[in-house]
């Protein structure tokens, strides 16, 4: 079912809920926030709606009444000791083999108390590659993959409330997508488990944000005091991003070697071939034409941006073997060694935040862009002080053309000092302990959205050019959730 996204959806919602379409209800709950969530002039202007999660909660209560006396009764404080020991189960909408939703799962798994972990996949937001994410989980102990039987979304709703009947768990952890209304609807409360909702989906619309009784996770101080400050959820708490330490910038590596400026950028298309007004795939070519040296892109581009990327090189004159494109790898950390990188241009218009810790962990100087917008989007208050900051090329290019080794060794310091500062693997231990709060970083003083980019980038959104555009990306994101779910 696709519902036609109109203001009197929630109304159209309640009908289906009225009459017993419970189905009905739910699909049209994930429909409505996926187009909300495909739409570019939407990110960073809404957060979570009370409604929609009211909905999905009053969805999920009934369904739960219809479980048998004999499971609801499993489910209370009075029977947790059936299966025995700790068990946590962490509900997901779909995983995948790379990006910060997968690794920000497997360290919380790992880092958290021992217990008995049992990830439920709905996969009502797309498919999950099973072998590929297998790996990811080999490692940890005494875990467990489950997924959700294919069926609509009611079916998945009963199933998933009936599992967590079976399993008594004592901890559930909502690690949903943006629009899986299933994930919140099958939570309850009073049910025996603690509900804990991890808010990564933190610059879009998300689902979860406004379950009341919910423990709310924010996982960097963006999301954190926008949480707290701008929707009113006062008992949110900041769990930190962390990566494992591979070790600082080795040496031997140096800076600008043969005087050559090795750059970086990692983030697949859904960081930086977003509407803005300016484009990744414009700003690498003059970018290798001011520095002569190499870049590195880490991540899955469209081929129509490979093609503009290398488009740009020809212009400029620029060698073709400047630009290094690899789509995938391993550890970004390791990958900034490999390759000797002497700075990160973090990805733009949306920065990737456990990315960006893992750059500094290895001790590479980055170079962060402050959105026009948002201070959500760039993720520049991650960064350590002194951090080197832009909005317009012009201010990227001149940093580069002037740059020294020194000055890179002082950065490079520097991140290295806000990893261990706030990003290692134990201090996200001590966030997990029970009443134990960590300090929440303070957001940085020099952002200040910018009223005539604004309402330039508002201007382009509206031209022809702009709207089919921003068609083009809806329908793609559109589809690439549909073939998932169906596929």
């Amino acid at each position: 079912m696709t519902a036609i996204l109109s203001v009197d959806c929630v109304e159209k919602i309640n009908k289906f809920y009225d009459c017993g379409a419970y189905n009905e209800a739910l699909a049209m709950i994930e429909n409505i926030v996926d187009q909300i969530f495909c739409e570019p002039l939407n990110v960073a202007k809404i957060f979570g709606s009370p409604d929609l999660d009211r909905l999905c909660q009053s969805i999920g209560e009934a369904g739960l009444k219809r479980l048998n006396e004999r499971s609801v009764r499993r489910l209370r404080d009075n029977e947790l000791d059936i299966v025995g020991g700790h068990t946590v189960v962490y509900l997901v909408s779909k995983l995948q083999p790379s990006g910060g939703h997968t690794a920000a799962l497997t360290d919380l798994i790992r880092h958290s108390l021992p217990s008995r972990s049992i990830v439920i996949v709905t996969g009502t937001c797309g498919r999950t590659d099973r072998n590929a994410v297998k790996k990811k989980f080999d490692d940890l102990p005494d875990i467990s993959l489950e997924y959700v039987p294919r069926g609509n979304h009611l079916s998945k709703l009963e199933w998933i409330q009936r599992r967590l009947a079976d399993l008594s768990a004592d901890t559930v952890w909502l690690f949903n997508h943006h629009q899986d209304s299933v994930a919140i609807a099958a939570v309850q409360p009073g049910q025996g488990y603690r509900v804990r909702f991890y808010h990564h989906g933190d610059h879009h619309l998300c689902l979860g944000v406004y379950l009341d009784y919910a423990e709310h996770f924010d996982p960097h101080p963006m999301g954190f005091y926008n949480c707290r400050d701008n929707l009113g959820i006062k008992n949110n708490h900041y769990l930190p991003l962390i990566a494992s330490d591979l070790g600082e910038r080795p040496a031997r590596l140096g800076f600008l070697n043969n005087n050559e400026l090795v750059t970086c950028t990692a983030g697949g298309f859904n960081k930086v071939e977003v509407p803005y007004f300016i484009r990744y795939v414009d700003v690498v070519p003059e970018l290798l034409r001011v520095t002569g040296g190499r870049h590195i892109h880490i991540g899955k581009l469209t081929p129509i941006a490979l093609w503009r990327i290398r488009r740009g090189l020809r212009r400029y004159g620029v060698d073709p073997k400047s630009f290094v494109y690899v789509p995938y790898v391993s550890s970004v950390w390791r990958a900034l060694h490999e390759f000797g990188v002497d700075i990160y241009v973090a990805s733009f218009p949306y920065g990737g935040g456990r990315t960006l810790i893992e750059v500094m962990g290895a001790g590479v100087p980055a170079v962060i862009h402050k959105h026009c917008t948002s201070r959500m989007l760039g993720g520049f208050d991650m960064a350590y002080e002194g951090a080197i900051t832009w909005r317009q090329p012009e201010e990227l290019f001149a940093y580069l053309r002037s740059v020294d080794a020194a000055t890179l060794g002082q950065q490079s310091r520097r991140a290295r000092n806000q990893y261990e500062k706030y990003h290692r693997e134990d201090i996200l231990r001590g966030a997990l302990r029970e009443g134990h709060r960590i300090d929440v970083p303070s957001l940085r003083m020099d952002f200040q959205p910018d009223a005539f980019l604004q309402a330039l980038q508002n201007y382009r959104e509206v031209t022809l050019r702009g709207v089919l555009y921003r068609l083009m990306w809806r329908n793609s994101r559109h589809w690439q959730a549909l073939l998932g779910r169906l596929f």
